[in-house]
């Protein structure tokens, strides 16, 4: 049997990729330094799991925690453009050495792959829509300027080392245990959060940008067909559903689930904030044999169902 190491793995998407590969039965060990992630994420499937505290940035402290994995997925990193913005320097730490530190610690454990968490982000204000992966990319931010590092750190892993690496470029995760309580959570989780408090959510700009929102459960069934998938190594693929929704279209569904009418607060737009984004899925498709089965519509629902249960 198989041994999958997730970086990261208490955060949001980390903990619903631990919990399939725990439902799945596999040997799954998690790391994470808790800067971000949460405990609680991890509570409902501990005892099937192997977790400790450790930080991407140590190297020496990485390194025994990969012996004997086959399978590493890379999701640790510090997220936010904002945040990245802000103090780009500890991103640039976290981001780029921190992955540095994860490709070498896999290279000299022998790891089967490396599948890592890049960002649609890397496209930046490309106007062509939707986004293909051989797009040139325009980071407009240091966040997606660290993420286009990884990608390119991982390549020359795989060509100079042999180490097998998959990139996937993420669009937009929403999902359950996307913590609302941060400044540089996504979007999504905000506005639910302002909806719960009775608040007004807040736009930044005109609400006219567009996102391919993609529910958690795509970005864990393509991650885990990254992991084996044969026709991916050393590739660069987009996770999306391959569909463009609004701000203002988000606020509108969620006036119908919550079954009331709210109107946003529109500030300034946000300096690095891409303007629109859309997933070109086909070499998901054709390299992972993958389908996203939740549209935004279908995960919105089941967000706020989750986010109603956990405040109860």
């Amino acid at each position: 049997m198989p041994t999958f190491l997730v970086t990261g793995g208490a955060g949001f998407i980390g903990s619903h990729i631990v919990e399939e590969l725990a439902r799945r039965g596999e040997k799954v060990r998690a790391i994470d330094n808790f800067a971000t992630g949460r405990r609680e994420n991890l509570a409902a499937f501990r005892d099937r799991i192997d977790l400790a505290e450790v930080d991407i940035r140590d190297l020496d402290a990485l390194r025994p925690h990969f012996e004997g994995v086959d399978y590493v997925i890379h999701l640790a990193a510090l997220p936010s453009v904002p945040r990245s913005i802000k103090d780009p320097l500890t991103s640039n730490a976290v981001n780029i050495n921190g992955t540095l530190n994860v490709l070498l610690a896999a290279r000299d454990a022998k790891v089967k792959r490396v599948v890592f968490a890049a960002s649609s982000s890397a496209y930046g204000d490309n106007p062509v829509l939707p986004r293909v992966e051989n797009h040139e990319p325009r980071p407009l931010s240091p966040y997606a300027l660290t993420k286009v590092a990884g990608e390119f750190y991982c390549q020359i892993f795989y060509r100079i080392y042999g180490l097998e690496t998959v990139a996937l470029r993420y669009f937009n995760i929403f999902g359950p245990r996307q913590n609302p309580n941060s400044p540089y959570s996504g979007v999504l989780s905000l506005f639910i959060a302002a909806y719960q408090r009775e608040q007004t959510p807040v736009i930044f700009g005109d609400g006219e940008q567009s996102r391919d929102f993609t529910y958690v459960a795509n970005a864990v069934d393509a991650t885990l067909r990254a992991c084996t998938a044969p026709k991916a190594i050393g590739k660069v693929i987009n996770v999306g559903v391959g569909e463009s929704h609004t701000l203002n279209r988000a606020i509108s569904l969620l006036n119908g689930i919550f079954s009331c009418q709210v109107t946003p607060r529109y500030e300034a737009p946000r300096a690095g904030d891409v303007r629109c984004s859309q997933a070109d899925i086909t070499l998901a498709r054709e390299l992972l044999g993958y389908v996203p089965s939740i549209r935004f519509e279908e995960g919105l629902e089941r967000t706020v169902a989750w986010f109603r249960a956990a405040s109860a």
